[in-house]
């Protein structure tokens, strides 16, 4: 059942065809007995009216007599004489001389006759009607009662599609109101007036918001609170362990690793607050005017000394680009995306960023030389805590698989979409972030 009103209107004029053709075959049947009977009356005034208008002696000569293809008459005496006839009736009785109606065959026709005595003249008045032009009469005046009726089925379907079209609004204003919700909109659906029917529908889905609303509240609560109770643990054992070095000046593998164990805990204390930071509600609360290629430009310049060090060549291509977004959420995209190309792309490999307005908004790209991606990788790098190790690579990099999760969060938050290609070097990975002018809140 693809629709609902579609199927309502079917069954509803469906039933009410059927409804009509029982009660039109029942009609049809009783009008046409009652149209035969009005032409029989019919026939008994027109043989009254000839019995009244023949009433002197009359022979059988018609060559004045009206004629008529359909209708005939005759005039006979008590004798069996023929006194007078219509142009189109013969010179023998059709029907018997006996009062009443009959059916004869005659000149290839089936007749309908009414035999009328006429005690005070002596005579029989014999007057018939062809039976196919009475039916085609009868049928006609039957017909001409019974086509308003199909014309009535047509603006009854008409209206029935009208009417379930009203019924059925709420259910399309709830349908509208779901699909104009943002993913982090959870408020309740208000609808006014609503239709009892519905009533128990909407309280569902407001309790699963409701329900959703809560689990995601919580979800937050506990990363923000488990991240900001375990920076300041983390913090001191940095320096705790820096103070070891320090003091015992050992710098063998183990304490290397250490560090380096210590540093990416504290890496992912630090994403998983970014993560928090960039919650919906944050994203529209303190959305703004922003220039992106300006905002490329700053985080290029902070965070120089990592290219630097590795003797990458970095490169922005551009323009002015402006957008609305949130200046914390987009630094972090950028610092992201930077990072993770200047960690792929080799000692002195290259980086070129393009920032510039398109015809619906502004669109980013960052491209590397270094060991790519493989295509049927480029939808799971996006999931929390995974990383991709190349094959082909002995590096072992550091980080904890959440910064792609990160920026994908923030392209979602301000409904931008992302595109992972090839890089135009030899080998390397291409970022296209399209991002639309306004955010919608």
């Amino acid at each position: 059942m693809k629709s609902i009103r579609l199927y309502l209107l079917l069954i509803l004029v469906a039933t009410l065809i059927l409804v009509m053709f029982v009660s039109l075959l029942k009609g049809y049947q009783s009008s046409i007995d009652t149209a035969q009977r009005l032409f029989d009356e019919r026939l008994v005034n027109t043989a009254e009216l000839i019995a009244s208008a023949h009433t002197g002696q009359t022979t059988a000569d018609s060559s004045q007599r009206p004629s008529s293809d359909y209708l005939f008459f005759q005039i006979w005496n008590t004798k069996g004489q023929l006194l007078t006839r219509s142009d189109t009736a013969p010179h023998i009785a059709l029907s018997r001389l006996e009062k009443g109606f009959d059916d004869v065959n005659f000149n290839g026709f089936r007749w309908h006759n009414y035999v009328h005595p006429d005690p005070q003249s002596q005579r029989w008045i014999i007057v018939g009607e062809r039976s196919d032009v009475r039916s085609s009469m009868a049928e006609d005046i039957v017909l001409a009662t019974i086509l308003p009726a199909f014309f009535g089925i047509l603006i009854a379907a008409i209206l029935i599609w009208w009417l379930i079209g009203t019924g059925l609004k709420p259910l399309k204003n709830l349908s509208k109101q779901l699909a104009s919700k943002q993913a982090d909109d959870l408020k309740p659906v208000e609808l006014a007036p609503l239709p009892s029917e519905m009533s128990q529908l909407v309280k569902i889905i407001n309790q699963l918001f409701w329900r959703l609303d809560q689990s995601f509240q919580r979800e937050q609560r506990f990363a923000a609170d488990a991240a900001h109770e375990l920076r300041t643990p983390i913090s001191a054992l940095q320096i705790h362990l820096h103070n070891l070095r320090q003091t015992y000046g050992d710098n063998s593998e183990d304490w290397q690793l250490m560090q380096a164990a210590v540093d990416r805990m504290g890496h992912l204390v630090n994403q998983i607050l970014m993560l928090y930071r960039t919650a919906p509600e944050q994203i529209a609360a303190k959305a703004e005017q922003i220039d992106l290629y300006k905002l490329t430009s700053e985080v290029i310049a902070r965070d120089y000394q990592q290219f630097e060090k590795r003797l990458q060549h970095i490169e922005l291509i551009g323009e002015s680009a402006m957008m609305h977004g949130h200046l914390f959420a987009l630094e972090t995209l950028l610092q992201n995306l930077l990072n993770n190309a200047s960690k792929y792309a080799p000692t002195n490999g290259h980086i070129v960023i393009h920032v510039h307005p398109t015809e619906k908004g502004v669109r980013l790209t960052i491209e590397d030389d270094g060991p790519g991606i493989p295509a049927d990788q480029y939808e799971r790098i996006f999931d929390r805590f995974y990383r991709y190790q190349n094959e082909n690579s002995d590096l072992q990099l550091p980080g904890c698989g959440l910064g792609l999760a990160i920026v994908q969060h923030i392209i979602e938050m301000h409904h931008a979409d992302i595109k992972l290609t090839k890089s135009a070097f030899e080998s390397g990975l291409k970022v296209v972030i399209d991002f639309p002018a306004a955010l919608n809140k």
